[in-house]
């Protein structure tokens, strides 16, 4: 059995990762800021697993001490918190654009500097980054959230050669289009001029996010380390 921290577990993406660990019969640590019902739905649905709630902001500055405090250490850290922001650059404000910062980057980078302490001590351990195929390719209108999931990207690259000879493995997923919460701002004909630009003609699921996820923290992925891997039906 792990213990397994997920970041922004009651999204779409990270409610099916969490269930997938559930299944696996992993104690989960499920971070949420204000979504509580779906952790309350998670709970009622695996009311027979090891599922532990945690609440915290990481788009401000004391979110991650909040949180640390509350989960002292992991065998796999899965950073998935985040949302996105749709609109032009000069149309964002310099609070806005430093809470996605804070959100997406600053705080990744500061959990992780907590939860590989222990992880090199027992030379094992997995962190695995929810990026964005934006985040390889940029984004008009998603300017900001492409540069904090590209800055992700560079230091999944660097973590994960500073950690190898401990045996720790750093990995991220780039999905592209997902069927989520997140995206239901798109729909009718841009969603489907949007599908039709995928060439496997559909959006991905959650599940397939997870499933992927769970490939990479498992011993059959023990020789990869430092890769970004997309997840886009060949979109980008």
């Amino acid at each position: 059995m792990k213990d397994v921290l997920i970041t922004g577990a009651s999204g779409g993406i990270g409610r099916a990762i969490t269930m997938n660990y559930l299944q696996k019969g992993d104690r989960v640590f499920a971070h949420y800021n204000t979504n509580a019902v779906s952790i309350q739905e998670m709970e009622a649905e695996y009311s027979y697993a090891d599922l532990v709630p945690v609440q915290s902001n990481l788009a401000k500055k004391d979110g991650v001490a909040v949180l640390t405090d509350k989960v002292e250490e992991v065998d796999t850290l899965i950073l998935n918190a985040g949302n996105s922001y749709f609109g032009l650059l000069t149309d964002m404000s310099g609070d806005e654009i430093d809470a996605m910062i804070q959100l997406h980057l600053t705080s990744s980078i500061k959990l992780a500097k907590h939860y590989i302490s222990s992880m090199v001590q027992k030379k094992q351990g997995s962190i695995i980054v929810v990026s964005s195929v934006f985040g390889l390719s940029g984004a008009s209108c998603e300017v900001v959230y492409s540069s904090v999931k590209g800055g992700l990207n560079a230091f999944v690259k660097g973590l994960a050669r500073e950690l190898g000879p401990s045996g720790v493995r750093v990995n991220a997923v780039a999905p592209g289009y997902i069927s989520t919460e997140m995206n239901a701002r798109i729909s009718g004909e841009d969603e489907q001029t949007l599908v039709d630009e995928i060439p496997m003609g559909r959006a991905g699921q959650p599940e397939e996010v997870a499933a992927l996820i769970s490939f990479l923290d498992s011993t059959e992925a023990s020789y990869i380390s430092g890769q970004i891997i997309s997840i886009d039906g060949a979109w980008q």
